[in-house]
């Protein structure tokens, strides 16, 4: 057994750069179809070993934005917790262990902050006690964790289908440049699916499973044309963000307005993801947000690469 007394993991938030939704399932998710952009905005776990059987987890912000941590739970309920218990079931050898998590991605702001959580213990878990297991073998085990788990592992681009982890990667042919606008506040994702439905509804709009994603969306990716890709950006989701926080509606106008190619609700919300032309052109348009409406916004690119252990 690995004498390693502590591993620290980064694991990326992402961007729905696509999203559609279809019907309310048997099962209580929703059929999607998504592509997944893994991006410059990391959580960080360290797990330490305990002396000890106990699984414990402390929360912290890194970010240069206020993150309201102290609502994260520290029991059971933390999904990092989760995935450090289920990689102990599986372990040969496992020991108590204490999960410091620095928070960067936005906290209930539909960029999977929880997921990168998941997926960063994951793998800093089965590193500490040396379970052998691959990273294909990691992504099976963390579908059980939740849709978006198996791809804050992956990293990169995806396409992904079902309830959203049966991922296909995709091509980025060039780094993609954008602003996040963090909101002050979150949002539920099942309160917004929900009003999603209703919305549909109101407006007898009938939903089909969606069996894949917007060519156009790949085709802009691949070919590494922002135009194309500001052209195709689209989320299922963003009324329903939009009725539950109207305001978004006015920042994304006012993004657009200040030189943005496109912007969109980043998933279930309330972030907000404005595409650039370039890396400059995001500085230059983050800057021009927070001095014009006083808003926090930050610049960030992807692909990046997924959960992986640091030095």
């Amino acid at each position: 057994m690995s004498k390693t007394r502590s591993v620290r993991v980064m694991a990326p938030g992402k961007i729905n750069v696509s999203f559609r939704m279809g019907p309310l399932r048997p099962d209580g998710y929703h059929s999607v179809a998504s592509v997944y952009l893994a991006v410059s905005l990391y959580e960080e776990v360290t797990a330490t070993r305990r002396d000890d059987d106990k699984v414990t987890v402390s929360v912290r912000n890194g970010s240069p934005l206020p993150l309201d941590v102290e609502d994260i739970p520290l029991d059971s309920s933390n999904l990092a917790v989760k995935a450090a218990e289920l990689m102990r079931s599986l372990s040969a050898h496992p020991t108590g262990v204490h999960l410091d998590i620095v928070k960067r991605v936005p906290i209930a702001g539909g960029m999977g902050g929880g997921s990168a959580d998941a997926a960063a213990a994951l793998v800093a878990c089965s590193a500490l006690w040396d379970t052998g297991f691959s990273r294909d073998e990691l992504v099976r085990i963390a579908a059980d964790l939740g849709a978006d788990v198996p791809f804050a592992l992956l990293g990169g681009v995806a396409v992904g289908l079902g309830i959203g982890d049966q991922l296909t990667p995709a091509l980025a042919r060039r780094d993609l440049n954008w602003v996040l606008v963090p909101a002050s506040f979150g949002l539920s994702t099942p309160k917004v699916y929900a009003t999603a439905d209703r919305l549909r509804e109101e407006a007898g709009f009938t939903a089909t499973a969606p069996d894949a994603v917007d060519p156009a969306i790949l085709k802009a990716m691949h070919a590494g044309d922002v135009d194309a890709l500001a052209n195709a950006l689209g989320n299922d989701l963003q009324a329903a963000s939009i009725e539950l926080a109207p305001e978004l509606a006015d920042i994304l106008d006012l993004g657009v307005s200040e030189g943005a190619l496109a912007g969109l609700v980043s998933g279930s919300g309330p972030t907000l993801a404005f595409l650039a032309a370039d890396r400059l052109d995001a500085e230059e348009l983050a800057q021009r947000l927070s001095d014009v409406a006083g808003v926090a916004a930050m610049a960030v690119h992807g692909p990046v690469h997924g959960a992986r252990i640091m030095a």
